[in-house]
């Protein structure tokens, strides 16, 4: 894909950018476990396809390679990191690692980026990376600007509404339901199989966190909804959604 950074050249590369014309979309994920019938990286690949896809509504914006290891899983939002598989960095790495990235295409003369994010547990990471970053680029007399969101954040009622039609148990526990699953059903087929999908109730969780965490607590399928009802034309309306409000907002 012309979009993406990784595969251009150094030269056309720095044709492109060296201007400050362009803006650079970078999709933050994890490596977590989403159930057993389902790969390790939903959470890098739904980002990675949505930023490409707002790319190339434009001409001025590049993506750069996915951040694809993300704030350690939490029980009530991932299941935490009980399962083999599910790989995560504290909060300080993930920091300074998006933090140094964005900085490093501050210097090739870029200077507003939109960080998408497909990890929940990653929100004040990143928070605080761009933060960071915009008052270290000032510091040096560089002005930037960093745009973070959450592609579910760009997801309607009314489509939820389609999604779920026997009504929507809320995101707490979407982690490898349907919206997940249909979404990759739609992008990656290849890595879902719906014959081991594991039908349960939407998991329920006490008003409070334990540590050490309790794996009791969690599903044994990983998933904290059943992912039966998935399918790639869900996954279409979630997409075609969530591309066209994110392209408009950030033009």
């Amino acid at each position: 894909m012309k979009c993406k950074v990784e595969n251009l050249d150094w030269v056309s590369y720095e044709r492109l950018v060296s201007n400050g014309d362009r803006k650079i979309i970078i999709p933050v994920g994890a490596i977590e476990q989403h159930g057993p019938h389902m790969s390790l990286n939903p959470d890098v690949l739904i980002p990675d396809y949505i930023a490409c896809r707002v790319a190339e509504s434009a001409q001025n914006m590049l993506v750069s390679p996915p951040i694809a290891y993300g704030y350690k899983s939490q029980v009530k939002s991932g299941g935490g990191n009980f399962f083999p598989g599910t790989t995560c960095v504290s909060s300080q790495s993930l920091e300074n690692y998006v933090h140094d990235v964005i900085l490093a295409f501050v210097e090739h003369g870029n200077r507003e980026f939109l960080l998408i994010n497909g990890h929940f547990e990653n929100s004040m990471c990143l928070v605080e990376a761009a933060d960071r970053a915009v008052r270290q680029a000032r510091l040096a007399g560089i002005d930037i600007k960093v745009i973070l969101l959450s592609y579910w954040d760009f997801i309607s009622e009314e489509t939820i509404g389609k999604v779920f039609p026997d009504g929507f148990s809320g995101w707490a526990v979407e982690h490898g339901g349907v919206l997940e699953t249909s979404i990759m059903l739609k992008i990656h087929p290849e890595l879902v199989d719906m014959s081991r999908a594991v039908d349960i109730p939407p998991a329920e969780f006490p008003p409070y966190d334990v540590f050490p965490p309790d794996p009791s607590w969690v599903p044994e399928s990983g998933t904290l909804s059943s992912p039966l009802k998935a399918t790639a034309e869900k996954g279409e309306w979630i997409l075609e959604e969530c591309i066209s409000r994110i392209a408009a907002t950030f033009r």
